[in-house]
C-alpha cells in the first residue's frame, strides 16, 4: 500500500484525520460530562435547600414527628437514596434509614472531612465542595449533598431551644441522590457522538479520497500512460488535455518531446554493409 503514491497520500491524510476527530470527541464528550455533573450538583444543592426550607417550620417547633414526615416523604421519591440529619456531635437524629438512627458519623469520612479538615470546623462550603460521589453499600453510584443547618436568630432566642446565637451550625442535612440517570444519559450522549464521530470519518476519509483519485490519481495515471508511450516511441494520437494546471505542463513537455523524437527514429541506421533505411 505505501509503494504507490495513493497510498502514501491517503494512508498519512486519514490517520490525521481519525487522530484530530478522536481528540474532538474526547475534548467535547469531557466538556459535555462536566457540565451535566456540574448541573446535577446544583440540581441536588437546590433540592437540599427546598428540604431545610420545607422543614424550617417543624425545627422551629421542636416537632419531630412532623420532621420525621417529611423527610419520610422526600426519601420516598424516585432518585432519592438516602436522606439524613445529624447534628454538630455527628450522632444521627432522623434519617430514612432506620439503622442509621442515634449512630455517630465518621467525621473523616468524604462527606464530613471537607469541613473537619482543620481543628476548627468550617463553618460555610460552596456548592462543588458540599458535593461528593461514592459507591454505597448496594452497589450505586450515589451523589451526596451535605448542606449545613445555620442557626438563626429565631433558633437562638426561641423559648424551646438552648442554642447559643454564637453558635454558627446546628447539625447537617445530607442527602443522596442515584446517578443512575445521570450515568444512563452520558451512555446515550456517548453513543450518539461515537455514531456521529464514525460519520464524520467516513464523510470526510471518503470525500477525500474521491476528491483526491479525480484531481490527483486519475489525471497522474493518464500522465503516466503518456510517458509510457513516449518512452516506447509511440507517438500519443492526440493532443493532452483536462490536465490539472499543474501536470498540464508536464503532459505538453512529453507531447512535444514525442513530436520531437519521432522524426529521428526514421532516419536509417546503420550497419556493418553500410546505411539501411529502418523501414527496408
Amino acid at each position: 500500500m505505501f509503494k504507490t503514491l495513493a497510498g502514501r497520500a491517503l494512508i498519512p491524510v486519514g490517520i490525521a484525520v481519525t487522530g484530530f476527530v478522536v481528540v474532538c470527541f474526547l475534548l467535547l464528550y469531557s466538556v459535555i460530562k462536566n457540565v451535566v455533573n456540574r448541573d446535577t450538583v446544583g440540581y441536588a444543592t437546590n433540592l437540599a435547600d427546598t428540604i431545610l426550607k420545607s422543614t424550617r417550620y417543624a425545627m422551629l417547633k421542636s416537632d419531630r414527628e412532623m420532621l420525621t414526615t417529611i423527610i419520610s416523604n422526600i426519601g420516598q421519591q424516585k432518585g432519592v437514596e438516602h436522606i439524613r440529619i445529624f447534628n454538630k456531635k455527628g450522632i444521627v437524629n432522623i434519617s430514612t434509614r432506620s439503622d442509621e438512627l442515634d449512630r455517630q458519623v465518621d467525621k473523616k469520612t468524604e462527606g464530613c472531612i471537607a469541613c473537619h479538615a482543620g481543628a476548627t470546623p468550617s463553618a460555610s462550603l460552596g456548592k462543588m465542595e458540599q458535593a461528593r460521589i461514592f459507591t454505597n453499600g448496594d452497589g450505586r453510584d450515589v451523589l451526596a449533598i451535605t448542606a449545613p443547618i445555620y442557626n438563626e436568630p429565631e433558633c437562638a432566642n426561641a423559648a424551646c431551644h438552648v442554642h447559643p446565637p454564637e453558635q454558627k451550625v446546628l447539625g447537617i442535612l445530607d442527602i443522596g441522590l442515584s446517578r443512575e440517570m445521570l450515568l444512563n444519559s452520558l451512555a446515550s450522549i456517548r453513543n450518539q457522538m461515537i455514531v456521529f464521530t464514525i460519520m464524520i470519518l467516513v464523510l470526510t476519509v471518503g470525500g477525500v479520497t474521491a476528491l483526491l483519485r479525480r484531481s490527483v490519481f486519475l489525471p497522474l495515471q493518464r500522465l503516466r500512460h503518456l510517458a509510457d508511450q513516449v518512452e516506447a516511441g509511440e507517438t500519443p494520437t492526440a493532443h493532452p488535455t483536462h490536465f490539472p494546471r499543474e501536470l498540464d505542463r508536464i503532459a505538453q513537455s512529453l507531447y512535444n518531446l514525442s513530436q520531437r523524437i519521432r522524426p529521428a527514429g526514421k532516419e536509417p541506421a546503420t550497419t556493418e554493409q553500410g546505411t539501411v533505411p529502418k523501414d527496408v
